[in-house]
């Protein structure tokens, strides 16, 4: 009898949740790897030291149901991407050691402090992380991956702009490049979900949810009005840290309809993706999106995440 009480209570509980847009996340069934290819999750370090987790192609539902709490404009509709290529991810927003070694300077508002070298670096704006993909990419011995005005080299590019800048816009992906390069929207929000259908990937539902958000991610409930050093929360379930919060990150989309997944051809806003120190959980969702301007370098919550093929 006491058997059969738990088996109603439980499925009672799943009818709930199902109802309020979340189901009950199951143990994702362990599937082998195409031979050859790294298993999901698995960890390399760059030539430069950069470690890089292999998120595997796969089939993944993008966006948000009207009945996820918390869900914001141009989250839907729900819609089935595929990833047709596995590719490599930082395990950690790009931190301010790393952005200095390859540019030369510390553009962050965080700057002092305990550790604050490994805090993800901020105040970059979308064309900056341009010059810095490129760079980083020739220092590793990689072809660089962005091309503007038909040359690689960031050195023949000129200044960063700091108003909005036709050139730059244009700027195009090297056919075959190896190089780092900001992830696309649905690469962004395929590896931050890594199997899971929930509204985060520890499976919790609701972004109010303090006790257990504040186990994965620094949000404005716990991060005490800061940045915080890379990697001290849990990972996702791809070995992801800080995937949800610490610093809005960067993809290479402009921000408009999200029923294209291959991005819209041009607009105002890049996107941002996965909410920071200084904003509530609910923009920390999978789904969540935001925007700002390529030539915005002021916001102290922004930074980035690189991929590579």
């Amino acid at each position: 009898m006491r058997k059969l009480w738990r088996f109603f209570a439980a499925a009672i509980l799943a009818g709930l949740l199902a109802a309020a847009g979340c189901a009950i996340a199951e143990p994702a069934a362990p599937v082998a790897a195409p031979q050859g290819e790294p298993s999901a999750g698995e960890v390399r370090l760059s030539a430069s030291g950069i470690a890089a987790a292999w998120i595997p192609a796969g089939t993944f539902t993008m966006g948000s149901s009207e009945a996820e709490v918390g869900r914001g404009l141009w989250e839907g509709p729900l819609r089935q991407v595929t990833i047709y290529a596995g590719f490599w991810m930082g395990v950690h927003p790009v931190t301010q050691e790393q952005w200095a070694r390859v540019m030369g300077s510390n553009p962050s508002h965080f700057s002092a402090g305990q550790a604050y070298e490994r805090r993800p670096v901020e105040q970059v704006s979308w064309y900056a992380i341009l010059v810095f993909a490129n760079r980083l990419s020739i220092m590793e011995g990689l072809s660089p991956a962005y091309i503007i005005g038909g040359s690689g080299d960031p050195d023949d590019w000129g200044e960063v702009p700091e108003s909005e800048n036709a050139l730059w816009d244009a700027v195009q992906i090297a056919a075959g490049s190896t190089g780092w390069r900001l992830p696309t929207e649905a690469q962004w929000e395929h590896a931050a979900r890594a199997g899971t259908e929930a509204a985060f990937s520890d499976g919790t539902c609701d972004w109010q949810n303090e006790e257990e958000l504040g186990l994965i991610g620094w949000f404005d409930f716990n991060s005490g009005g800061t940045t915080h050093e890379a990697g001290l929360k849990k990972p996702n379930p791809w070995g992801l840290y800080d995937i949800h919060g610490n610093v809005w990150e960067l993809v290479w989309d402009w921000l408009a309809d999200p029923a294209d997944p291959a991005g819209a051809l041009a607009g105002v806003n890049r996107v941002l993706r996965g909410g920071s120190w200084s904003s509530p959980a609910q923009y920390a969702r999978s789904a969540s999106r935001s925007g700002t301007a390529p030539f915005e370098s002021r916001g102290i919550n922004v930074g980035l995440r690189l991929v590579r093929p």
